[in-house]
């Protein structure tokens, strides 16, 4: 572990309240789904120092998300500024540093503006936002904090999408908002090489 300071229960091999799974311990499954992890191809945004690392402690819960959250980064669900969009103002609302760090680089490199990131991570007004960002930001924003989407959002956002497309985006946020709360629980650190990117305030 680096120099920075971290709490007491906080395993150095994983960076959270539960050590580091070991491959040998895993069923077949559990293995498979290690392996993917680790390898940069796999598909996993952070590896095994993050959800990945939590969740195989329950191999199954593992699996079955994993084909959830694989389904969301496919190329046909969402363009990717749009599935960027839509993790980042998750993460804002839900105050994740791990998340919002984890992907406020993907963010940028798949091509939503500094002007979108900036909006979400300050909470500042949606005014000369693209259309699309807008209403996502929107969406998240009502979702999550007003704990009610207005009639007016709500058909924004579907005449933007479409059915199948609104549900799978607020699908989406749930699936992280989920992950959030998982990366609370077991009090999931920034990896000691990143610095956080997000002002918790």
């Amino acid at each position: 572990m680096s120099d920075k300071a971290y709490p007491s229960d906080i395993f150095a091999d994983s960076g959270c309240r539960l050590p580091a799974v070991e491959r040998d311990d895993l069923d077949p499954v559990g293995k498979n789904i290690y392996d993917a992890h680790v390898n940069p191809s796999g598909g996993s945004v952070a590896g095994l120092w993050g959800p990945g690392g939590i969740k195989l402690h329950s191999p199954r819960i593992s699996e079955h998300t994993r084909e959830l959250t694989q389904y969301f980064r496919r190329d046909e669900t969402f363009t990717g500024p749009v599935r960027e969009t839509a993790i980042l103002v998750t993460a804002r609302e839900c105050e994740s540093q791990f998340e919002w760090t984890a992907h406020e680089p993907l963010a940028l490199g798949e091509g939503v503006s500094q002007a979108t990131v900036d909006a979400i991570k300050y909470r500042r007004d949606l005014d000369g936002l693209p259309e699309i960002d807008a209403a996502i930001i929107q969406l998240g924003r009502e979702v999550f904090a007003d704990r009610r989407v207005t009639s007016e959002t709500f058909a924004c956002a579907l005449d933007l999408f479409g059915r199948t497309t609104l549900v799978d985006l607020v699908s989406l946020m749930a699936d992280y908002a989920g992950t959030a709360a998982l990366l609370c629980a077991f009090d999931m650190q920034v990896h000691p090489d990143k610095e956080p990117l997000l002002s918790m305030d």
